[in-house]
């Protein structure tokens, strides 16, 4: 079945008490079993809940996924795929990686024994340099959040399992409806579900998926075991938000691609990124494995301070953190989602604006921006 259908169809099958068409809420913690040990495949909600399954059978077919585990956050998600690490063995991330998991390897894991190096996007052609045999786990995301850099996951993948790592791609941005990465041989892909699975800006979640067995096997352990699960009501958002996502998306990119082509004529904008404008240079590698180029948008501002003031005359747009949601958000990453790596070097800059493109009529969007975007005297007079 192609992707809407399975969307809307896939782990939700009528309820079998009811005959309910949408998967129900199952609040409860508990579950009686038959005798000892005997019950209907759920004994106790940390460990599994009927919602929450439904989630997990979604999402991992959306992914082309044997196997989807559901946790209560993308740092949640992100926390267990780290325990897949040994103290002592090495982490390879994409150097503009989000500011949050930036801030857990060095702030938590880093003093712990763990090895992080950190490659800037436009080195990972040359990934294998920076591998060897103590690598255990290469971490990418692409786009990559805040700069969207690109980077080639099949090429990656087989760099990373020359050494015999895994290779874990974010695809918070992407989504399964623009790019699969496990069909480009990914071994792990991960996601805060909060954004544009979720959908509506009125939930947090995450989730991992994976066709490997083993990798499988110790992630439903680790997701029982270290509880970072979410409720049944915050699994029916996320499962919810789901159904509408293709459209959603196309909208998304849409807007996103109006945006950021007129932003990129406009005199007071220093630079775009976004990987559908074809001078981006990670254009032709997105054009290959992406069915298209996603919701996000990132430009320079002329200066920080301007780029603080621009986020604080918008209107349409909102100052808020997070993103894929229905509504247009903008933020100034590098004292906001990114502060944690102000002092690192490959800190996020201080004049970048980042937009969440929503799905609102472009043409408010783009007159929000042209409001926003008034020369320095004008804002001030």
């Amino acid at each position: 079945m192609h992707f809407e259908t399975r969307a809307i169809h896939d782990g939700q099958e009528p309820d079998p008490a009811t005959g309910a068409v949408t998967v129900p809420i199952y609040q409860t913690s508990t579950f009686v079993q038959d005798a000892v040990g005997v019950h209907k495949g759920y004994d106790y909600a940390r460990v599994a809940n009927p919602t929450r399954t439904a989630l997990q059978e979604c999402l991992a077919s959306l992914e082309s996924a044997d196997h989807g585990i559901a946790f209560s956050s993308g740092l949640g998600a992100t926390t267990t795929l780290m325990h897949l690490v040994d103290p002592g063995q090495r982490v390879v991330l994409i150097a503009d990686v989000y500011g949050g998991v930036y801030r857990m390897t060095s702030q938590v894991y880093e003093p712990k024994g763990y090895q992080f190096e950190y490659v800037p996007a436009d080195q990972f052609a040359n990934l294998r340099e920076h591998l060897d045999e103590n690598t255990r786990m290469v971490w990418i995301e692409s786009p990559s959040n805040p700069l969207l850099n690109i980077v080639d996951i099949r090429a990656a993948a087989d760099a990373a399992h020359e050494v015999g790592a895994m290779l874990v791609v974010d695809n918070t941005f992407a989504t399964p409806y623009l790019q699969r990465p496990l069909e480009l041989g990914a071994d792990v892909v991960v996601h805060s579900t909060t954004k544009y699975l979720g959908g509506h800006s009125d939930t947090i979640g995450g989730f991992a998926a994976t066709n490997d067995p083993t990798i499988a096997e110790r992630l439903y352990f680790l997701q029982k075991s270290l509880g970072a699960v979410p409720g049944p009501f915050d699994s029916w958002l996320v499962l919810r938000g789901i159904k509408t996502l293709a459209v959603r998306m196309r909208k998304h990119c849409e807007n996103a691609m109006a945006i950021a082509a007129w932003l990129d004529l406009h005199p007071r904008v220093e630079r775009v990124f976004y990987p559908g404008l074809p001078t981006h240079p990670g254009h032709t590698i997105a054009a290959h494995q992406m069915h298209d180029f996603g919701g996000m948008v990132s430009f320079l501002a002329e200066s920080e301070r301007e780029a603080v003031a621009l986020v604080a005359r918008t209107k349409v747009f909102q100052l808020a953190e997070s993103l894929g949601g229905v509504e247009s958000l903008i933020e100034v990453p590098a004292l906001m989602t990114h502060a944690s790596t102000a002092n690192a070097p490959f800190a996020a800059p201080r004049n970048l604006v980042r937009l969440s493109v929503g799905i609102e009529a472009v043409e408010d969007l783009v007159s929000d921006l042209d409001n926003a975007l008034v020369p320095a005297a004008v804002a001030r007079a």
